[in-house]
């Protein structure tokens, strides 16, 4: 690494504040996740399962944390805005439809509507971002959340849980399987499907 490549690094390592590195926890928690869920499809220990679910709600303390410690100490900052949007991509959006995936939805219709999920949360996450840089440059702040946070997808990773600890996983899944078109769907990744779609909505909930 050259002299200037290294001033460069170390700059922006310094220009990270205290809840970047909380949120920095979002996107490692959420990564762990993703390896425990890979785990579990490899060794069906059911407990990769309960880490699994167990990191994501860790990462939504995390994510919890950063906004109140930026809050505290007044810097908020650009930075700090992308890097939360890209970790609860990673724990919010990705991990709980892996952990779909890997607790049995994974048919033709299911993969598809897990994307579906994943993509609108990435959409819900571009789009905030935008409309808070305007919403903060008339009010001074952002006032509401347009459509349902990502965060609301740990609701989805407590269902898989308690489906788990049912052994309601695989060929159990809660609600059983059909098929259509000579392809597979599992009804309950319909839950997936109303919550993306919850996600990229109009709703108005007031931000706290």
């Amino acid at each position: 690494m050259t002299e200037p490549t290294k001033r460069k690094h170390f700059s922006m390592i310094r220009e990270f504040h205290l809840a970047d590195w909380f949120t920095l926890g979002n996107a490692v928690s959420g990564t762990g996740a993703l390896f425990s869920m890979m785990s579990y499809v490899t060794s069906g220990e059911i407990r990769h399962v309960y880490l699994a679910a167990l990191l994501v709600f860790v990462a939504l303390v995390f994510d919890v944390l950063d906004g109140r410690i930026a809050r505290w100490r007044q810097r908020a900052s650009v930075l700090g805005r992308e890097l939360d949007s890209l970790a609860d991509v990673i724990s919010f959006g990705v991990a709980p439809a892996i952990i779909a995936y890997g607790c049995g939805m994974n048919g033709l219709y299911d993969r598809i509507l897990l994307a579906y999920f994943v993509a609108c949360g990435v959409s819900r996450l571009a789009r905030f971002n935008v409309t808070a840089e305007d919403m903060a440059r008339e009010t001074g702040k952002v006032t509401y959340f347009e459509g349902t946070p990502i965060p609301t997808s740990s609701v989805l990773v407590l269902m898989l849980a308690i489906a788990a600890y049912q052994g309601a996983v695989g060929d159990n899944l809660w609600f059983g399987a059909m098929t259509i078109g000579g392809y597979t769907l599992h009804p309950l990744a319909l839950a997936f499907g109303i919550s993306g779609s919850l996600m990229i909505s109009r709703l108005r909930i007031p931000k706290p």
